[in-house]
């Protein structure tokens, strides 16, 4: 349930493509909301969310809801959740809600622990791929009051909604690979590691290359437990990473991917070369 998009398709005349009534424009008149008298605060989020092309994702979220005495949290049309929006609040480009509304635990008489996830389903067209980046976190709440949640008299219905309470990054999941040859190769000779280093496109939901990208290229002496970096490589504009290095150890070769704000950090899966 999208409590904002719920409420705003009640709301007749006020078409919003969210919901309708921002706090601050409540007015408790026959068309309009009124004030619901609870606050948000201590939310949490993972700092990145993962989305690739196909698969849905869900990522967990908790606030503390504080309410007056006049707000019966327990109440079976009483709604709260937190979501995701890009840009400004007031003019989001996009916003992104859970399946259902967050569950509500009381902790006091007063306040409630609120948990619920944000469910983003790429291929459903959920995203789009230059809204990669940072997105801020809202949440809200609305008190039903008994009214008719079809044909509500809305000064009967409390909502509040805040922006601001934090962010989060939702990132282009990306994936990465390396190949190191030949292989054996014999001891003081050269040695070719290749790799592509892509990410998800929320537009056409395939993978494509990440153009001119620093990308470490790393070894792992058989024995040893500590990666090291060889040199920086940049991938092409197909996203493809090609060098050569000297081989003078058993060991682990791989590219490793620090990451943008846009895609999130990867390493390859580590190729082993036998120097003989």
């Amino acid at each position: 349930m999208r409590i904002r998009a719920t409420v705003a398709a009640v709301s007749g005349a006020l078409a919003l493509s969210a919901f309708a009534v921002p706090a601050a424009h409540a007015t408790g008149d026959s068309g309009t909301p009124y004030t619901l008298n609870v606050s948000f605060s201590n939310v949490t989020i993972a700092k990145a969310i993962k989305v690739g092309t196909t698969n849905e994702v869900s990522a967990t979220y908790s606030y503390t809801l504080t309410h007056g005495s006049d707000v019966n949290i327990g109440a079976k049309d009483f709604y709260s959740d937190a979501f995701l929006y890009k840009g400004s609040y007031d003019t989001s480009t996009a916003e992104l809600y859970g399946d259902d509304p967050a569950t509500c635990t009381p902790v006091t008489t007063t306040t409630a622990t609120c948990k619920g996830t944000v469910d983003i389903y790429p291929a459903d067209g959920d995203l789009k791929s230059a809204w990669a980046g940072s997105w801020g976190v809202a949440a809200e709440a609305v008190a039903f009051n008994g009214q008719d949640q079809n044909n509500p008299d809305l000064s009967k219905v409390g909502y509040k909604d805040k922006s601001g309470l934090g962010s989060t990054l939702v990132q282009r999941y990306s994936k990465l690979t390396a190949n190191a040859g030949p292989e054996p190769v014999g001891k003081g000779k050269t040695l070719t590691v290749t790799g592509k280093l892509t990410r998800a496109n929320w537009d056409d939901h395939l993978y494509h290359g990440y153009t001119s990208q620093p990308v470490k290229l790393q070894f792992l002496k058989a024995g040893t437990s500590t990666w090291t970096t060889v040199k920086t490589v940049y991938t092409d504009s197909s996203g493809n990473l090609k060098t050569t290095t000297t081989a003078n150890y058993d060991g682990y070769w791989r590219y490793s991917f620090a990451g943008t704000s846009t895609t999130p950090a990867v390493n390859a899966a580590s190729d082993y070369v036998d120097v003989q």
